[in-house]
């Protein structure tokens, strides 16, 4: 994976960095990642005549700005919808501060390859009032712990958003538009076990566990069309539901290629000379979106992981504990898992109901 400049050729140091994320576990898409949003950096370096060896913290300022009125040239999400106005459409906060992030982490690896040897020009100092909100995870050791919160002095505000789970009206109207055992098995995993859609892909046979009634997630970087699990952390997901795992089961032996000798679970099917390869991520997506559009109800948002957030939704709002919800999810950090509490909290809900009734 590298980095070219405008005359073809490799851009050294990004390459090295590139480089570097893969040697230390980190997946192609990530160095793909990475590699997109450092060459919005040398393209700013490039208009502003300028080496990457002289970007100090007045020049990221300039190329903050830069990013904010930098045009995006990609569609709004993955269904192909775009929002776009007079002076077409800008690169998004959240994909701003991604590069900025980016960025800080390309310095931090080249001062330690003794390559820059000035300090990181996206500076980071310590966070007193963040330390102080209240719902904020904390270190065991408290204060005591070298684990504390900082901030890029140099960032952009994000937005605090909320998940967007599917009415359930619209998940009924979902399922019953199902024609394939495969699409329905996969939607089904995701919104009755809160599975992640590159978790799905990655499932093997073997994965699948119907007498104990449960899947393992486990973490591969075998799928040769690149869907991987987002989490490193392997888990066991208890999926209940009857309707679950007897749409799997029934996928494999009625739709899934008898002849294939793929570990994986759902392939491309049909009579075609792919029938047998794993199913990629934007065939997933492909059929979400058209199975959406047929329904009439195709929208920004409604994505496959929504699927995972409405599962979320529906577990918090039935009682779920936060941290039984985090284990399940397999997320890494309980902040992650707040976000669903924001969506339909109990208290919050009852206190204002025991208000409304003392005002009347």
């Amino acid at each position: 994976m590298m980095l070219l400049d405008p005359d073809g050729s490799a851009v050294v140091p990004v390459c090295r960095f590139l480089q570097h994320i893969l040697d230390s576990g980190g997946s192609p898409n990530t160095a793909s990642a990475y590699g997109f949003d450092l060459k919005n950096l040398f393209e700013f370096f490039e208009e502003a005549g300028t080496g990457w060896d002289d970007f100090r913290p007045a020049v990221a300022l300039d190329f903050l700005g830069w990013l904010r009125k930098r045009p995006s040239r990609r569609p709004a999400q993955r269904l192909g919808l775009a929002i776009t106005g007079t002076e077409g459409r800008l690169l998004s906060v959240a994909t701003v501060a991604r590069v900025l992030a980016a960025v800080s982490s390309f310095y931090e690896w080249a001062i330690i390859a003794e390559l820059f040897d000035a300090e990181n020009p996206m500076r980071r100092q310590l966070d007193r009032s963040l330390a102080m909100v209240s719902e904020r995870h904390r270190p065991f050791t408290g204060g005591a712990s070298r684990q504390q919160p900082v901030r890029r002095q140099i960032r952009v505000k994000l937005p605090l958003r909320l998940p967007r789970p599917l009415a359930l009206p619209e998940v009924e109207a979902l399922l019953n538009s199902m024609t394939c055992l495969r699409d329905l098995a996969m939607v089904l995993l995701m919104l009755d076990g809160g599975l992640r859609p590159g978790e799905v892909l990655s499932l093997h046979l073997e994965d699948v566990s119907y007498g104990h009634r449960r899947v393992t997630i486990r973490k591969r970087d075998d799928h040769p069309r690149g869907a991987r699990g987002k989490s490193r952390q392997e888990r066991v997901v208890d999926v209940l539901e009857p309707r679950t795992l007897d749409a799997v089961n029934r996928y494999v032996m009625r739709e899934r290629p008898s002849q294939s000798e793929s570990p994986f679970l759902f392939l491309v099917g049909g009579r075609g000379v792919r029938s047998c390869d794993p199913l990629s991520y934007d065939a997933l997506v492909r059929m979400f979106s058209r199975r959406l559009n047929e329904l009439g109800l195709r929208a920004p948002e409604k994505t496959p992981h929504a699927l995972r957030h409405t599962h979320a939704t529906l577990m918090w709002e039935a009682g779920m504990r936060e941290l039984a919800l985090q284990q399940r999810l397999g997320h890494a950090s309980p902040e992650s898992t707040r976000i669903y509490t924001r969506v339909s909290d109990s208290q919050v809900r009852d206190e204002y109901r025991a208000a409304l009734a003392a005002l009347q």
